[in-house]
């Protein structure tokens, strides 16, 4: 079973219809037992870093995430991988997880508009378990304004956008982190959470 982490700061049911279309067995809890119990676990996240830490601490969940995160496939979706890294900067300096070492900081393109918002390819850095089957080059969907400043060796794919934004990062254990919305993905998106539902 998936737990998704429901700590009123997620796009829970989009995730949650998603799994369900796929015929994975998951639940929405804010239940740190359920999170125990669970097989692997689903951060989703819309909304402003240091607004959903606070949710996060008032969840009372932080302890139980950090410990589950070491032992079982755990997926930060958006928002939910960016509170994975050590420290976001989104109004000012906000402690994040630390479950991947990393900043997330405001997307600076002179060009270009920002939000980064739109389907763009992934580019593969690194073998990551979570892309098997998926070519390099497919479509993947973001909206987004902040991302991930983080060592090469935890990025699995990025996307470019008037240079390099960080798409996707696995910490070569049980940890990972999609900036982009699988969900709202298409086949693509759908492909990445079959595979993360049968990770062990």
């Amino acid at each position: 079973m998936i737990a998704i982490v429901d700590y009123g700061a997620g796009n829970i049911f989009s995730v949650k219809n998603a799994l369900d279309y796929l015929g994975i067995d998951n639940k929405l809890t804010s239940d740190a037992k359920e999170l125990e119990n669970a097989d692997r676990i689903i951060l989703p996240g819309v909304g402003a870093f240091p607004w959903a830490m606070k949710k996060l601490e008032e969840s009372g969940l932080i302890p139980v995430i950090k410990e589950q995160a070491k032992v079982k496939p755990f997926l930060g979706i958006c928002l939910g991988m960016q509170l994975i890294f050590d420290k976001g900067y989104e109004f000012g300096e906000t402690d994040g997880l630390g479950l991947i070492h990393g900043s997330v900081e405001k997307i600076e393109r002179e060009n270009l508009s920002v939000p980064h918002m739109g389907w763009n390819s992934l580019i593969y850095n690194k073998k990551c378990p979570i892309l098997n089957g998926i070519p390099e080059g497919e479509y993947v969907y973001f909206v987004h304004s902040f991302a991930a400043k983080c060592d090469d060796d935890s990025i699995g794919a990025y996307c470019d956008y008037g240079g390099k934004v960080t798409a996707l990062v696995y910490d070569g254990k049980y940890v990972y982190g999609t900036q982009f919305h699988p969900e709202k993905s298409g086949k693509t998106g759908l492909k990445m959470l079959k595979t993360f539902s049968e990770l062990v």
